[in-house]
Formats: C-alpha cells, sequence, structure tokens
C-alpha cells in the first residue's frame, strides 16, 4: 500500500467521522428547536444535512475500502447494480448539495437587501419550491447517466461515480453531459454565491460605515472618555468591519476550495490524452467528501442558535447522566431510612404493649 494511499485512508477515515458527527447534530438541534424549523432556510440547511449524511454512508466508506485494498477489491470494477447505485448517488447527491448552497446564498441577499420585505418574499413554500427544482435538476442528471450506463467504478477517483473510460469509446455524448453537468451544476452555483454574497457584503460595509461614523461622533463628544473604553470602542470597529468578510470568504472559499479541483480533473479526463495521476484524483475526490464535514460548522453549528441549543443538550445529557450515577446511592439510603423508621415503629409498638402487662 503506496504511503499516498495511506494519507488519504487517514484523511478519508477522519473526515467520514466529523461528517457523520456534525450532520447528527445539526440534525438533533433541528428537531428539537422549534424555533429553528419555523425559520426558512432551515429547509435548505436540512436538506444540505441530508445529503451530507447520505453521502456519509454510502459513497465515502465505499471510496476508503478500495484505497485500503488497494485497488484489487474487484466487486465494483465490473461495475455491478450495487456500483451503478452507488454512482448513481454520487451525481445526485453532489448536483443536489451544490444547487441547495446556492439556494442558500440567494435566501441570505433577499434576507440582508431587502429586510422589510423578507417574510414576504421567501416563505415556506418558496423554500418547497426551490427544493423541488434542485432534486429535479440533480434527478435529471442522475437518471441520464444512469440509463446511458456512465456510472460505475472509476480507478481515478477510487469510487463508483461517472466513468470517464465511456468518455473516449462512447463519443461527443459523454462530453456534452459532462460539460453540462459541471456547467449547469458548479459554475452556476459558483456564480450565484459570489453575486448575491458580494451584494450582501456591500451592504454590510455600507451599515457598518454608518455604525462607525455614530461611533466616532460619540467618541470625538465624549471628551472624558477613558482611553482603553476608546481603544476597545475602535477594536470593535474593526471586527465589524472583517466579520462579515470573513464569513462570506468561507462560503465562497470552502465552495471553491472543495470543489473547483474535482471539477477541473473531470474536464481535463475527457481532452487530455495523457492519464492523469491516480493520487490526485483521489485528492479531489476527498475534497468534495470533506465539504460534507464542513457544511455543518460553515452554515449551522457556529451560529448562535446552534450552539444555544447544543449547549442546551449538552447539560441535559449531563444532568441525565449525574442523577443516573447518583440514583443508586438514593435508593440505598431510602431503603436505610425505610429500614430505620420501620424498626423504630416495632419498638414504639412492642413498648405499649409491654406496660399494660406491668401494671396488672
Amino acid at each position: 500500500m503506496h504511503a499516498v494511499d495511506v494519507a488519504a485512508s487517514v484523511l478519508l477515515s477522519a473526515i467520514i467521522a466529523v461528517s457523520l458527527l456534525s450532520n447528527l447534530v445539526v440534525l438533533i438541534c433541528f428537531l428539537y428547536n422549534p424555533e429553528i424549523r419555523k425559520q426558512v432556510p432551515a429547509l435548505f440547511i436540512l436538506n444540505l444535512t441530508f445529503c451530507n449524511l447520505l453521502q456519509s454512508v454510502s459513497n465515502m466508506p465505499l471510496t476508503l475500502m478500495e484505497l485500503l485494498t488497494a485497488g484489487h477489491h474487484k466487486s465494483h470494477a465490473g461495475g455491478g447494480g450495487f456500483c451503478q447505485i452507488v454512482g448513481f448517488l454520487d451525481t445526485f447527491l453532489t448536483t443536489n448539495s451544490m444547487l441547495t448552497m446556492a439556494a442558500l446564498s440567494i435566501d441570505r441577499w433577499v434576507a440582508v437587501v431587502f429586510p422589510l420585505s423578507y417574510h414576504s418574499r421567501i416563505r415556506h413554500r418558496d423554500a418547497v419550491m426551490a427544493l423541488g427544482y434542485t432534486w429535479a435538476h440533480s434527478l435529471c442528471f442522475s437518471t441520464a447517466a444512469s440509463c446511458r450506463s456512465w456510472v460505475g467504478y472509476h480507478q481515478l477517483y477510487a469510487s463508483c461515480t461517472l466513468r470517464g473510460v465511456r468518455a473516449k469509446a462512447g463519443g461527443l455524448h459523454f462530453v456534452i453531459f459532462t460539460v453540462a453537468l459541471h456547467t449547469f451544476t458548479f459554475l452556476l452555483a459558483l456564480v450565484a454565491m459570489c453575486v448575491t454574497y458580494l451584494k450582501v457584503l456591500k451592504v454590510a460595509r455600507f451599515h457598518c460605515k454608518r455604525i462607525d461614523v455614530i461611533t466616532m461622533q460619540t467618541l470625538l463628544l465624549l471628551v472624558d472618555i477613558h482611553p482603553s473604553v476608546r481603544q476597545k470602542c475602535l477594536d470593535e470597529q474593526k471586527r465589524r468591519r472583517q466579520r462579515a468578510t470573513n464569513k462570506i470568504s468561507t462560503f465562497i472559499g470552502t465552495f471553491v476550495v472543495c470543489f473547483t479541483p474535482y471539477v477541473i480533473t473531470r474536464i481535463v479526463e475527457l481532452f487530455s490524452p495523457e492519464p492523469i495521476n491516480p493520487h490526485w484524483g483521489v485528492l479531489s475526490k476527498c475534497l468534495v467528501y470533506g465539504k460534507a464535514a464542513s457544511d455543518p460548522f460553515v452554515y449551522s453549528l457556529l451560529r448562535h442558535q446552534y450552539r444555544k441549543t447544543c449547549s442546551l443538550l449538552a447539560h441535559k445529557v449531563l444532568r441525565r447522566s449525574q442523577r443516573d450515577s447518583f440514583s443508586p446511592g438514593l435508593e440505598g439510603n431510602a431503603k436505610r431510612n425505610d429500614i430505620q423508621e420501620a424498626t423504630s415503629a416495632t419498638e414504639s409498638v412492642q413498648a405499649c404493649g409491654s406496660k399494660p402487662s406491668l401494671v396488672q
């Protein structure tokens, strides 16, 4: 087993563990907190969580098994039915995740640019319709690939996915399909995220400038203000200006870093006469899987509402475990108290019964 395969196996094992745990926490928060369920973006986050969980239990373990067996596991190389199902899921879940992230960016754009009319513009019915489009879009491409037998085991990525071997043998149709798939999913989602988030950043910077002007005017009026308080206000201004930039950079940056190498490799594979290094193919696939592990933190768990829900759940679990640990001792004390009370009552009855006999 090559050292690169060992490193990729360790990386993929960590991605599977983090993805399962973090996405399950997001799902538990969604089920536990009714306030989260009332929000429209929660539907998009729930759909993204569903895709990440399904990918974590289907595609990722299969790729890990292929890496551990060093490509000697031949059950998928023949293009069996199970591998075709997993390849269908790979295309469907990846496409659905990209479009869901684009829908989240559009939702944030409407919420920031049109805050007063947000609830009338974006309702649960609109979110369901947007999710319906993402599912229909993903099903169309994945079904077309399955019907044309373009899904199966691909040795370059060590996984069941779209097979580039048929592209060279099958001709122009697969090339057109692959280019259309990545144009109307990856490129469309990337353009939507860049346009919407840059507009959100523009509005956020405008509001920060207004707040900064008011803060500076207040600081100038307060002549006797302590220097430490003044410095805290200036530091808060800097943090406020950087906060929106950091968030938007995280949204777009994780999307680009995780999906771009894989998409470029797919396009280069169609037209390059030279074979691509399989270690690079596996790495690009692991980056795609890494998006499933980072999404819960990027879109959910770092937000205040989810953190508060997680802390409440943690306190409940700790209290219950403490009660369970103390319950045997409490039961023993209660039994001892009952025995003592019964003994004292028996002694008092015997004492009361012996007094008449002495009088007689």
